[in-house]
C-alpha cells in the first residue's frame, strides 16, 4: 500500500470514529470542515432535514478578493470569521465541530479559533 493511500485510509477511520456520535440539528448544526491542498471549505449542516444552512470557502466571491498574498493559515482564519458572521446572521450560536478526520492543528485549528472568536460556541 502506498503512503498516500495509507494516509487517506487513516483519515477515513478517524472520520468514521468521530461521526458515529455526532449529529447536527436545527438548533445545533454540525460544522463540517473539509480541505484540499489549495482551499478550505466549511458548512453548517442540519442532519435532521439533510440541509446545508450556511457555508463558506476560499472560493466564495466576497472572500476571494481578500485572500491575495495571504498564507493558507491566514486564509483559513478569514473563512472562520466569515462563517461565524454568517451563522450569527442566521441566528445560530452553538455548533458541534466536525473536523472530518483531519488532525486538529494548522489550518483546521486556525479556522476553529477564528469561528470561536467570532462568537460561535463549540
Amino acid at each position: 500500500m502506498k503512503a498516500q493511500e495509507l494516509k487517506i485510509k487513516r483519515r477515513l477511520k478517524r472520520k468514521k470514529h468521530i461521526r458515529k456520535d455526532m449529529f447536527g440539528t436545527q438548533e445545533r448544526p454540525r460544522m463540517s470542515v473539509s480541505r484540499s491542498l489549495s482551499h478550505i471549505y466549511v458548512q453548517l449542516i442540519d442532519d435532521d432535514n439533510q440541509r446545508t444552512l450556511v457555508s463558506a470557502s476560499t472560493l466564495d466571491k466576497e472572500i476571494k478578493a481578500l485572500l491575495e498574498g495571504k498564507s493558507k493559515k491566514e486564509q483559513s482564519k478569514l473563512v472562520g470569521e466569515v462563517i461565524a458572521k454568517k451563522a450569527m446572521a442566521a441566528n445560530i450560536n452553538t455548533v458541534c465541530f466536525d473536523r472530518n478526520g483531519y488532525l486538529y492543528h494548522g489550518r483546521i485549528k486556525e479556522l476553529a479559533d477564528a469561528a470561536r472568536n467570532g462568537g460561535l460556541k463549540f
